[in-house]
């Protein structure tokens, strides 16, 4: 097994999870802030060194006027700047539902403005928002990549354990289930549930739907895996001293499946965080005002944005990393796995 491409990839991961739980924190602004005089404005370079030459201990961002005739274009104003200081109060947020705070990791001056990646068709800041969108697209993968996994790992070990009808029955349905493309099998289920929703319920919405869905695949690596370690001696001894079905299915049988479950789960997040940037893009999954990394990119699907404000494709690019990180973790996962058979 590759250690250090395992942990890497696992740092990158935590460090990343850690920053879509605590985005209020580490983003400058609310998800919802506006600056109504600043509309599709650029991403703002830091600097150490003014218009005049003189180096500066502290980098600071300049601040934009608009150029001479236009109200979408802008130029740098020297006259205006706006050092960046840590630990600033600014917008309120909440954590975890539970503490209101106006902590911020780095800001400017309440009548300045910092944005890093630019703003969106309302003045909003797209670095809080992606930030704030990666709650929704990271955390929907993983929690759907969870229920597919359990999902997967309670049907393949009882129709690996009972075998007969019970597997068949099982297995046909899991045929069925990969048969079908997903994508399409995803948007048909979504648009059978009401569009008129709540981000929360919406959230939830998504990540059943995703979850439910892909249980199929792991289900059918557990039952093998199961079908295999049924008939073992260590199995057949704990049956003859009494123990239950349950018992067996439990303590000696899942425990066999948990590294192929895990591998399986690192695998089908980024599929999951994928099909959730999907539908938030074309409207079927959180909506407006709330970010996700969808619904961000699906102002993109306007022509002018698209050929004119180059920074507002990047929230496709945030889960490239992620992918990787994934990608990678499964590879060592299952180098572990290999190498343990």
């Amino acid at each position: 097994m590759n250690r250090g491409q395992l942990l890497a990839s696992a740092a990158f991961l935590i460090l990343a999870h850690l920053l879509a739980g605590f985005a209020g924190f580490f983003a400058p602004y609310h998800y919802a802030t506006q600056d109504r005089l600043h509309p599709y404005a650029p991403p703002a370079p830091l600097h150490f060194v003014d218009c005049q030459g003189r180096f500066h201990a502290r980098p600071f961002v300049y601040g934009l006027k608009n150029k001479e005739g236009s109200f979408t274009e802008y130029e740098r104003d020297c006259s205006v700047r706006a050092p960046l200081r840590v630990f600033v109060r600014g917008d309120e947020y909440v954590l975890f539902g539970v503490l209101h705070t106006t902590l911020h990791l780095f800001g400017v001056e309440a009548s300045q403005h910092i944005n890093l990646l630019g703003t969106d068709g309302f003045g909003r800041d797209q670095l809080s928002r992606v930030l704030y969108g990666a709650q929704v697209s990271l955390f929907a993968g993983g929690l759907a990549g969870v229920l597919a996994v359990l999902a997967g790992l309670v049907v393949g070990t009882i129709a690996g354990f009972y075998g007969g009808l019970v597997d068949d029955v099982a297995m046909r349905t899991a045929e069925l289930a990969i048969a079908v493309p997903s994508l399409y099998l995803l948007l048909a289920v979504r648009s059978f549930l009401p569009l008129q929703i709540g981000p929360i319920g919406a959230f939830l919405l998504v990540v059943s739907v995703i979850g439910l869905l892909s249980w199929s695949r792991p289900a059918r690596l557990v039952r093998g895996l199961v079908l295999s370690a049924r008939d073992r001696n260590f199995v057949l001894v704990a049956r003859g001293f009494g123990a239950s079905r349950f018992y067996l299915m439990r303590r000696h049988l899942m425990p066999l499946t948990f590294s192929v479950t895990l591998t399986q789960l690192a695998l089908l997040i980024p599929q999951f965080i994928l099909a959730e940037v999907v539908l938030s893009f074309l409207g079927l999954g959180v909506g407006e005002p709330f970010p996700s990394w969808g619904n961000m990119l699906a102002q993109a699907q306007q022509y002018h944005v698209l050929v004119s404000y180059w920074w507002m494709l990047l929230p496709g690019l945030a889960p490239v990393p992620m992918f990787l990180a994934y990608h990678a973790l499964a590879e060592a996962l299952q180098q572990r796995v290999g190498s343990n058979i």
